[in-house]
């Protein structure tokens, strides 16, 4: 892979770009939104697992549409979403406000988080981590503002699909981890990154995407030192 001669700033800005101009048929899809009871109870009995018991302050980075931060206060979390879209965030707002649930969304880049440090028992992000300039930047970012002993938790995957995704084509090289990776592979740069006590679950059931996955998708959580 080699990187482009862009600044950060563009690479980003080409970043939003792409998913403000998704953001209104995101959760369409059914492998990102939540279509039916059986799913929601699915995805619930996941988070349940590997989030452990509430209340716990969650910060969901890269939140997009809130679908993992809704998730995690119907579990009963204190959730804050940030994501980097302001389109993405307003589909949040709209659905936090049209429910009974309570969380809150803000504008943050995940890779510089205006948050102080040790705030949160839990840092969440799905399907975010390939999106960025700077990973190893982030997950300090993510380490800096859990609690030591805190927890981040990741739902990633690994697609390596043969074209690149549209809105993608001028920037994906400059994206060290475009494409996910496998998740051995994940685990082993979080360890490298300083998390402890990292751990891992393949997530195949179709009963979370709404179909049979396509390609590998996981959940994978590593503590902060304490």
């Amino acid at each position: 892979m080699t990187r482009s001669e862009q600044t950060e700033d563009a690479i980003k800005a080409a970043v939003r770009e792409y998913w403000d101009n998704r953001a209104d048929s995101f959760d369409d899809d059914s492998q990102h939104g939540i279509h039916s009871d059986a799913q929601r109870e699915a995805w619930l009995s996941v988070l349940r697992l590997w989030t452990g018991e509430p209340t716990k302050r969650v910060l969901d980075v890269g939140c997009g549409t809130g679908v993992i931060s809704l998730l995690l206060a119907e579990l009963g979390h204190d959730v804050t979403g940030v994501d980097f879209a302001p389109e993405m965030l307003e589909q949040a707002r709209t659905k936090v406000e049209q429910s009974d649930l309570s969380a809150t969304f803000q504008h943050g880049d995940a890779e510089n988080l205006a948050r102080p440090s040790d705030t949160y028992d839990l840092v969440t992000a799905r399907h975010l981590i390939w999106t960025l300039p700077e990973p190893e930047r982030a997950i300090d970012e993510w380490r800096r503002v859990v609690r030591p002993g805190g927890r981040i938790v990741l739902i990633e995957g690994h697609w390596d699909f043969d074209e690149t995704f549209e809105g993608y084509e001028e920037i994906h090289d400059d994206l060290p981890l475009y494409d996910g990776r496998p998740l051995a592979e994940l685990a082993a740069f979080l360890g490298e990154q300083g998390l402890e006590n990292v751990e891992y679950e393949p997530l195949a059931d179709a009963e979370l995407w709404g179909q049979e996955p396509n390609y590998e998708k996981y959940i994978m959580v590593g503590d902060a030192p304490e």
